[in-house]
């Protein structure tokens, strides 16, 4: 389980303070998909980056399988990353002179894994995500949607405490993006990965357990669903309207 509590953030530039967020408290169980949405400027890369590590949160903790994750020095940090979170880019981050098969075997190398054991790992990964014919391409070669599975099976290699995915779905089509929402639902179902993703498309929070809505970096409200996808919509739709306005974009 993965616990927000009471983050707050400002950034401060030429005596001028902008406090982005203001004392943020969440929870993700394990094996959950949760997803947060909110307009620009409402905080949720902010919050994905100091889960990540990647910035410094003025107060507050992350509590990630009973550590704080946020206290470390950047060694430990460093360890944690490897270690306890995976990542999905909305760019990929895919390296493009390794193929698909070595982009998910390059974790499990940092991480100093049998050869057996990454041959394994990853011969699951390429079956799970549909992506087993394409192993010997190289990213180049591959679609979108593909890429972007391939970057989830890299973050599931080393068997992460929680995947946080910052939108994941915002560079695909909507096929591609229902494959890939589809590949964080089966990650889930199958391997019991915990997802916290990071989202402006309704239709891809739609397939999550829980969505946190931030406005003004503050937890606006959360909606749970219940029953499928295709019912939850709507509501998530009504709900995000008062977050966002009536102009909000679906």
């Amino acid at each position: 389980m993965l616990k927000i509590e009471n983050i707050v953030k400002t950034y401060r530039t030429n005596g001028n303070s902008y406090p982005v967020l203001k004392g943020i408290n969440a929870t993700v169980p394990s094996g959950s998909f949760v997803a947060v949405m909110g307009p620009s400027g409402s905080g949720k890369t902010t919050l994905l980056n100091i889960m990540s590590g990647f910035i410094r949160a003025d107060s507050g903790s992350v509590i990630l399988d009973g550590q704080n994750i946020l206290t470390g020095s950047e060694n430990e940090l460093a360890e944690i990353r490897q270690s306890k979170l995976g990542f999905v880019f909305q760019d990929f981050m895919l390296l493009n002179g390794l193929t698909i098969r070595e982009n998910i075997f390059l974790p499990q190398i940092i991480a100093g894994k049998p050869s057996n054991e990454m041959e394994r790992n990853t011969k699951t990964l390429l079956s799970l995500f549909g992506i087993s014919e394409i192993a010997d391409k190289y990213p180049a070669e591959v679609s979108g949607g593909q890429k972007q599975r391939t970057s989830i099976a890299r973050a599931l290699s080393n068997n992460p405490s929680i995947i946080l995915a910052d939108e994941p779905t915002g560079n695909l089509d909507s096929k591609s993006s229902g494959a890939v929402i589809d590949s964080f639902c089966n990650a889930k179902e199958k391997i019991g990965a915990t997802i916290f993703m990071v989202t402006h498309d309704a239709f891809a929070a739609s397939y999550a357990d829980k969505v946190i809505a931030l406005k003004d970096g503050i937890v606006f409200g959360e909606l749970i669903r219940h029953g499928e996808p295709k019912d939850f919509l709507d509501e998530l739709l009504d709900f995000t309207r008062k977050v966002n306005g009536d102009d909000y974009d679906a």
